[in-house]
């Protein structure tokens, strides 16, 4: 056993290595098969990016003039402030309420109904209201943000205070934390947080899906705009240039919560 136990971390980053090498191979031909559709015109370069014009589009959003009414860096800038925002609101509302579900079945029972009402309506359609309720600026946008992501945290909390098994929290409460802050703190929250984190996970997607909707009305800055305007101007490789950032932006901050999670809950590395 102690022989297995040994080559463990031995193992694991040669794994490691070779998942980050398939990747980079997996990007390489993607991209030059890309080069060679573009290349040999097999495609029409003026609805399809080729890597030329998305090379210029990379050229213009990197000088002072930019485009869509900011450079690239104020567009990433907005639109990450915009997602923060919106998770945060989401996440210290969504995981409090998921916490009080789970536990409490006089408030499950008082809150589930309306909250299963409210729950299959797509947050697109709340734009209407979210523009009547606080116009076209970021409020707006933060709000729309907060309702596509309050969802997820609030199920996957719920669903993780549920697993809980029954038998840890008698014996909580036999052993003296029988009140409700102390067996949010020793018990809900240390036993629900794998399923918090794959609701903060889930939340965070949301986010940025909903954030690029939401920008592509009304917005004056950000990569939605970019988006919407580089549409109107019929320049795809303004679109696919936007559309990488979105997803390294997003893969980045997914990245980052992964990293928190780990350190969180040591046992599940």
């Amino acid at each position: 056993m102690s022989e297995h136990i040994a080559t463990l971390p031995a193992r694991r980053p040669r794994v490691s290595r070779r998942r980050v090498t398939v990747g980079v191979a997996a990007v390489a031909a993607a991209f030059a098969a890309w080069w060679i559709v573009s290349a040999l015109g097999l495609v029409n370069g003026a609805r399809f990016p080729t890597p030329l014009t998305t090379w210029q589009a990379a050229v213009q959003l990197s000088r002072d003039s930019g485009y869509a009414g900011g450079t690239l860096f104020q567009h990433i800038g907005h639109s990450l402030r915009l997602v923060f925002l919106g998770f945060l609101v989401a996440i210290s509302t969504g995981v409090p309420l998921g916490l009080l579900m789970g536990f409490s079945k006089r408030f499950d029972a008082l809150i589930g109904p309306v909250f299963s009402l409210l729950r299959p309506i797509p947050p697109l359609a709340w734009i209407p209201l979210a523009i009547l309720w606080l116009g076209l600026g970021d409020p707006a946008k933060i709000f729309l943000i907060w309702v596509s992501s309050f969802t997820p945290a609030v199920i996957n909390t719920y669903a993780g205070v549920r697993n809980i098994d029954p038998t840890l929290i008698e014996a909580a409460r036999v052993h003296g934390a029988g009140g409700p802050l102390r067996m949010l703190r020793e018990v809900l929250i240390p036993g629900s947080l794998p399923m918090i984190f794959t609701g903060l996970r889930l939340s965070l997607q949301t986010a940025w899906m909903t954030l690029v909707a939401a920008e592509l009305i009304g917005a004056f800055i950000g990569l939605g705009k970019v988006l919407d305007t580089a549409a109107l101007d019929i320049r795809p490789g303004m679109i696919l240039y936007a559309m990488v950032w979105v997803g390294l932006l997003g893969a980045v901050m997914t990245r980052g919560l992964e990293w928190i999670e780990k350190r969180a809950l040591p046992w599940l590395r």
